[in-house]
Protein backbone atom coordinates (compact mmCIF):
# COMPACT_ATOMS: atom_id res chain seq x y z
CA UNK A 1 0.00 0.00 0.00
CA UNK A 2 2.67 2.12 0.88
CA UNK A 3 4.52 2.06 -2.69
CA UNK A 4 0.65 2.47 -4.22
CA UNK A 5 0.52 5.80 -1.86
CA UNK A 6 3.58 7.09 -3.37
CA UNK A 7 2.98 6.36 -6.81
CA UNK A 8 -0.52 8.47 -6.35
CA UNK A 9 1.35 11.47 -4.10
CA UNK A 10 4.28 11.81 -6.30
CA UNK A 11 2.53 13.04 -9.48
CA UNK A 12 -0.32 14.60 -7.54
CA UNK A 13 2.61 16.97 -5.65
CA UNK A 14 4.24 17.57 -9.27
CA UNK A 15 0.80 18.66 -10.75
CA UNK A 16 -0.03 21.23 -7.79
CA UNK A 17 3.73 22.53 -7.94
CA UNK A 18 2.73 23.39 -11.81
CA UNK A 19 -0.15 25.12 -11.28
CA UNK A 20 1.36 27.20 -9.25
CA UNK A 21 3.76 28.01 -10.99
CA UNK A 22 1.97 29.00 -13.63
CA UNK A 23 -0.30 31.45 -10.94
CA UNK A 24 2.95 33.06 -10.06
CA UNK A 25 3.81 33.59 -13.55
CA UNK A 26 -0.22 35.22 -14.04
CA UNK A 27 -0.03 32.88 -16.93
CA UNK A 28 -3.69 32.53 -18.50
CA UNK A 29 -6.46 30.82 -17.96
CA UNK A 30 -5.10 31.57 -14.69
CA UNK A 31 -5.45 35.22 -14.51
CA UNK A 32 -8.60 36.02 -16.20
CA UNK A 33 -10.21 33.11 -13.60
CA UNK A 34 -9.25 35.08 -10.95
CA UNK A 35 -10.23 38.45 -12.78
CA UNK A 36 -13.42 36.90 -13.42
CA UNK A 37 -14.48 35.84 -9.58
CA UNK A 38 -13.48 38.98 -8.39
CA UNK A 39 -10.35 38.26 -6.29
CA UNK A 40 -7.80 39.38 -8.10
CA UNK A 41 -4.13 38.49 -8.24
CA UNK A 42 -3.51 38.49 -4.34
CA UNK A 43 -6.07 35.29 -4.15
CA UNK A 44 -4.05 33.86 -7.15
CA UNK A 45 -0.95 34.18 -5.54
CA UNK A 46 -1.94 32.91 -2.28
CA UNK A 47 -3.87 29.98 -4.14
CA UNK A 48 -0.44 29.10 -5.71
CA UNK A 49 1.36 29.27 -2.21
CA UNK A 50 -1.35 26.71 -1.07
CA UNK A 51 -0.53 24.41 -3.79
CA UNK A 52 3.38 24.87 -3.59
CA UNK A 53 2.81 23.85 0.47
CA UNK A 54 0.30 21.16 -0.03
CA UNK A 55 2.57 19.94 -2.78
CA UNK A 56 5.49 19.82 -0.58
CA UNK A 57 3.55 18.59 2.90
CA UNK A 58 2.55 15.15 0.26
CA UNK A 59 6.19 14.20 0.28
CA UNK A 60 6.37 14.03 3.91
CA UNK A 61 4.97 11.05 4.93
CA UNK A 62 4.10 12.12 9.06
CA UNK A 63 2.00 15.16 6.25
CA UNK A 64 1.05 13.69 3.62
CA UNK A 65 -2.67 12.91 4.60
CA UNK A 66 -3.62 16.54 6.39
CA UNK A 67 -1.95 17.79 2.89
CA UNK A 68 -4.36 15.39 1.02
CA UNK A 69 -7.56 16.76 3.39
CA UNK A 70 -6.31 20.51 2.69
CA UNK A 71 -5.83 20.22 -1.42
CA UNK A 72 -9.11 18.48 -1.54
CA UNK A 73 -10.55 21.56 0.10
CA UNK A 74 -8.67 23.61 -2.08
CA UNK A 75 -9.95 21.22 -4.64
CA UNK A 76 -13.79 21.44 -3.61
CA UNK A 77 -13.09 25.44 -4.14
CA UNK A 78 -12.01 25.05 -7.81
CA UNK A 79 -14.79 22.38 -8.39
CA UNK A 80 -17.56 25.02 -7.05
CA UNK A 81 -16.18 27.70 -8.88
CA UNK A 82 -15.91 25.92 -12.21
CA UNK A 83 -19.38 24.87 -12.00
CA UNK A 84 -21.15 28.36 -10.67
CA UNK A 85 -18.74 31.23 -11.97
CA UNK A 86 -18.03 29.53 -15.12
CA UNK A 87 -21.11 27.38 -15.40
CA UNK A 88 -18.90 23.62 -15.43
CA UNK A 89 -16.86 24.62 -18.19
CA UNK A 90 -13.25 23.18 -16.40
CA UNK A 91 -14.84 20.96 -13.73
CA UNK A 92 -13.48 17.65 -14.92
CA UNK A 93 -9.68 18.57 -14.19
CA UNK A 94 -10.70 19.89 -10.17
CA UNK A 95 -12.60 16.94 -9.51
CA UNK A 96 -10.37 14.47 -10.25
CA UNK A 97 -7.61 16.21 -8.74
CA UNK A 98 -10.27 16.06 -5.44
CA UNK A 99 -10.59 12.41 -5.71
CA UNK A 100 -7.09 12.17 -5.59
CA UNK A 101 -6.43 14.05 -2.63
CA UNK A 102 -9.02 12.51 -1.34
CA UNK A 103 -7.66 9.05 -2.15
CA UNK A 104 -4.61 10.07 -0.28
CA UNK A 105 -5.36 11.33 3.05
CA UNK A 106 -7.46 8.01 2.92
CA UNK A 107 -4.32 5.75 2.21
CA UNK A 108 -2.59 8.19 5.22
CA UNK A 109 -5.37 8.42 7.40
CA UNK A 110 -3.03 6.68 10.07
CA UNK A 111 -0.27 9.30 10.04
CA UNK A 112 -2.71 11.65 10.49
CA UNK A 113 -4.41 10.17 13.01
CA UNK A 114 -0.80 9.99 14.65
CA UNK A 115 -0.27 13.33 14.21
CA UNK A 116 -3.33 14.32 15.80
CA UNK A 117 -2.69 12.61 18.67
CA UNK A 118 1.03 14.29 19.22
CA UNK A 119 -0.71 17.73 18.60
CA UNK A 120 -3.50 16.87 20.83
CA UNK A 121 -1.28 15.18 22.85
CA UNK A 122 0.78 18.82 23.75
CA UNK A 123 -2.30 21.20 24.23
CA UNK A 124 -3.18 19.27 27.03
Amino acid sequence: MRIVMWILQIPVAGFFVMAALGKFAGAEPSASTFEAIGLGDWFRVAVGVLEVAGAVALLVPRLAGVAGLALAGLMAGAVLTEAFVFRGGGVLLPLVLLVLCLLIAWGRWENTARLWSAVAGRAS
